[in-house]
């Protein structure tokens, strides 16, 4: 299978330029000009846009809001499951801990996966807790974002497994909706959270949406802690060497298989550095990355370009086709669901 090819990008307003030197880490861009980005993605091959809650460099709009925005544009020449301007094309929203309750986070992200068929995911982003959940927590004193990272992406996964599709039944002549028999109460309790459930609606074409786990997020997660409910865990080249060993380890531990999650290598890129008319200079890049990603034993790339909307399409432009080794538009031919596209099987279901 080809490398994966995740993007990451802020759609909002970016700040005032820095007196001195370029901005550091994603640069917003406004959503008229994210458009164009998901186009060019989705023209390139990239499986999934992993869309930022927050970044240095300006105010970033709601993600889950800015992906039902971009999923939901029409075009009239696609037809089929897919119908969307970018058909086909995934969407992760980044959502922290942090002022989200679970059951709402969890609602929320399955209701944008329904909607694009399943091709929806969540990065969920280490942080504290909301002022729902605290007021019914299990233990008031439970501190530790790691750990509440941990039972949040548990207590997500439980309740999209709670309304299963096999049990929207619509039967008009025996009058029968759903079959409550295949309805599952969560009855989750944990340090954290008192979730009951179910959920009040069915779960996606994908089984349920993506877990993403960003192991430079807050610096406080590991494999550890991700490894129960992660569907794939990004890396960077800070944290790179060893973590296809230590996340094959600590999935083992979960019961789980090295074949069930992506580890994905995070690459930051100025898009000045690549010059659209300079092929030589992406096509050493480019196999600069894939040596990196063959040594580490990586799945493939999550990009985050910096700069502007057009460094971000001149970095999909010019590299997307050379780590995937796919030249030419591979748009007519996606995956159904984000699963798919980031070759991951059918999800198994999670014990309580």
């Amino acid at each position: 299978m080809s490398p994966v090819i995740q993007l990451a990008l802020a759609v909002g307003e970016p700040a005032a330029p820095p007196a001195t030197g370029p901005a550091r880490g994603p640069v917003p861009v406004p959503l008229t000009e994210a458009v164009a980005v998901a186009a060019a993605a989705r023209e390139a091959g990239i499986a999934a846009i992993r869309l930022l809650d927050g970044v240095a460099a300006g105010h970033v709009l709601d993600p889950t809001v800015v992906a039902a925005y971009l999923a939901g544009l029409h075009d009239s020449s696609h037809t089929g499951l897919h119908d969307g301007l970018h058909d086909g094309l995934g969407y992760i929203a980044e959502v922290p801990t942090t002022h989200n309750a679970p059951y709402n986070t969890a609602r929320r992200v399955l209701s944008l996966d329904r909607a694009t068929g399943g091709l929806a995911g969540v990065a969920l982003r280490a942080g504290g807790g909301d002022e729902v959940s605290q007021a019914t927590a299990p233990d008031p004193r439970a501190a530790g974002p790691a750990a509440r990272w941990t039972e949040y992406a548990h207590v997500l996964t439980r309740l999209w497994e709670s309304f299963p599709r096999a049990a929207l039944i619509g039967d008009q002549e025996a009058g029968v909706v759903v079959d409550d028999a295949l309805v599952r109460p969560v009855g989750h309790e944990g340090a954290f959270y008192r979730v009951a459930g179910p959920l009040d609606g069915p779960s996606s074409a994908q089984g349920r949406p993506v877990v993403v786990a960003d192991l430079g997020d807050l610096d406080v997660l590991d494999v550890t802690a991700v490894a129960r409910s992660a569907d794939v865990v990004v890396a960077g080249r800070e944290r790179a060497a060893g973590a296809d060993a230590a996340l094959t380890e600590a999935l083992r531990r979960a019961g789980r298989s090295r074949e069930e999650v992506a580890l994905l290598g995070r690459v930051e890129i100025a898009g000045h550095d690549l010059d659209p008319g300079d092929a030589a200079t992406a096509a050493a890049l480019a196999g600069e990355l894939r040596d990196w990603a063959g040594e580490h034993r990586l799945d493939g790339f999550e990009l985050v370009p910096i700069g502007g909307a057009g460094a971000v399409v001149a970095v999909v432009r010019a590299l997307t086709p050379r780590l995937t080794g796919t030249p030419g538009s591979p748009a007519d031919s996606r995956p159904l669901t984000l699963r798919a596209a980031l070759g991951l099987p059918e999800p198994a279901a999670v014990a309580a």
